[in-house]
């Protein structure tokens, strides 16, 4: 039996944080590191960080610094730098996180724009990618199940006999956020690049069921695709959701086309794919086949056991789940991110105020406030929060802070939707595939 090899520095201090503040920055007398940082250890994690730290009686023991946490700054048993993508199409700043099948997340400052680029927008793949559709106006799909009326359209019909529309609306995968959860939860480890939001152009699904005629009894979809399944077996649907069908028929859930104004790219489920802005991602299904309207809760791929659900009561971090206290994810919850300055950026000695940019959204909800705090969540000041283009569109929000001197800083964003319910410090609700972890965002700045 070996002992078990730490291999980073957020490991070690998810597995012990007072250990890890002893060990990394010298001996810790109580909790807070109130007792330490005024000597030996204030000085090595100085060293550590880049610079003084202004605010360093407020920072909370156990926490890691930002600058060390996403790798900005050296740090004893530092993991490997992140791989960054290399798609064509593609911003190259895109980091994997997944190569098989390809998963791939957006740095918080690539999403800066208000509109999210194509090319800087994140990857979530279930299955293997199918080859493009070089005829895309034929692509068909069916509407089936608990209809009056099969139909089967060609995206040249679903064109001609139904009105299009274009929103700019957000798009986050179930799973944005997985990786601040202790102890680990499974699956890819985002961060916040699970998300982009773009203008979507096609028309409204409850338009098309509306047609097909939606019976009594029907009370749930069903998806399905042309993905692949990563073991070659046709047979096996690669993933399947499905929504309860007010969702369907939410006038913004849509049968999309277009992408920024483009055909829609086919990493991106070109030619046709699902859009049902404010849930979880994976119920917006790419390259999409048919829908199947169903006489109770679907219960495909991706639907059952612990998979894009969440607890219903908390759960022990780490224990065994019970699948009866589980429920399906559907809004996402609330978060607000700094897309500039971005985490690491260095500014010239002097600097005495900094300017923030950031987006904020919170699933079927609004965002009622975003705030931000330069020292450790002592004191928060609000941020200018900007309207929506229309419903399910990101806010973006902006906000100056003035710093008192030279050093390094953390600067730290929160958004409250409109129900009241605010972002977390660390992310709540631990759940064994690691759904709805929006703990607040931090960047670190080094003056001078």
């Amino acid at each position: 039996m070996t002992d078990k090899i730490e291999r980073s520095i957020e490991e070690l201090y998810q597995n012990d944080p007072e250990r890890a503040d002893a060990e990394i920055f010298g001996r810790v007398t109580d909790t807070s590191r109130r007792g330490f940082l005024g000597g030996a250890g204030l000085a090595a994690m100085s060293a550590a960080v880049g610079g003084a730290i202004p605010f360093a009686a407020n920072m909370p023991g156990g926490l890691i610094p930002a600058a060390m946490a996403q790798g900005t700054a050296p740090a004893p048993a530092a993991p490997k730098g992140p791989i960054l993508l290399d798609f064509p199409g593609k911003n190259k700043g895109l980091v994997v996180i997944g190569e098989r099948p390809l998963v791939a997340e957006t740095p918080e400052h690539l999403l800066d724009d208000d509109t999210t680029p194509i090319e800087k927008f994140y990857i979530r793949n279930n299955g293997q990618i199918p080859e493009e559709n070089k005829e895309p106006d034929k692509w068909k799909f069916t509407v089936e199940g608990e209809v009056n009326k099969k139909l089967e359209l060609t995206l040249g019909e679903l064109k001609s006999k139904y009105k299009a529309q274009t929103r700019r609306m957000v798009l986050e995968c179930g799973g944005n956020g997985r990786s601040f959860f202790s102890p680990k939860a499974s699956g890819n480890q985002w961060t916040n690049g699970g998300a982009g939001c773009a203008e979507w152009t096609g028309v409204r699904l409850a338009d098309v069921l509306k047609a097909a005629g939606v019976k009594p009894s029907g009370i749930y979809t069903a998806h399905y695709a042309a993905d692949l399944h990563l073991s070659g077996d046709a047979s096996k649907p690669t993933l399947s959701r499905g929504v309860r069908i007010a969702k369907a028929m939410d006038p913004d859930s849509m049968i999309v086309w277009a992408m920024n104004g483009q055909p829609l790219p086919n990493i991106h489920g070109g030619p046709v794919r699902l859009l049902y802005p404010g849930w979880a991602g994976s119920a917006s299904q790419k390259w999409l086949t048919k829908i199947v309207i169903r006489d109770k809760e679907h219960d495909g791929p991706g639907m059952t056991g612990t998979s894009y659900r969440l607890t219903i009561k908390p759960m022990v971090p780490g224990a065994k789940a019970d699948p009866k206290n589980f429920k399906i994810l559907e809004s996402m919850p609330v978060r607000a991110i700094i897309t500039s300055p971005g985490n690491g950026t260095k500014l010239p000695a002097g600097t005495k105020e900094v300017k923030l940019r950031g987006a904020s959204w919170a699933g079927d909800l609004t965002v009622r406030r975003v705030d931000v705090s330069t020292d450790y969540g002592v004191t928060w000041q609000p941020a200018k929060l900007e309207k929506a283009k229309n419903k399910y569109d990101w806010q973006r929000w902006t906000a100056s802070v003035k710093l008192p001197r030279d050093g390094y800083y953390e600067i730290w964003s929160r958004a409250m939707d409109s129900n009241g319910h605010m972002q977390p410090h660390v992310a709540p609700n631990w759940n064994p595939s690691g759904y709805g972890g929006n703990p607040m965002h931090r960047v670190a700045v080094l003056i001078g």
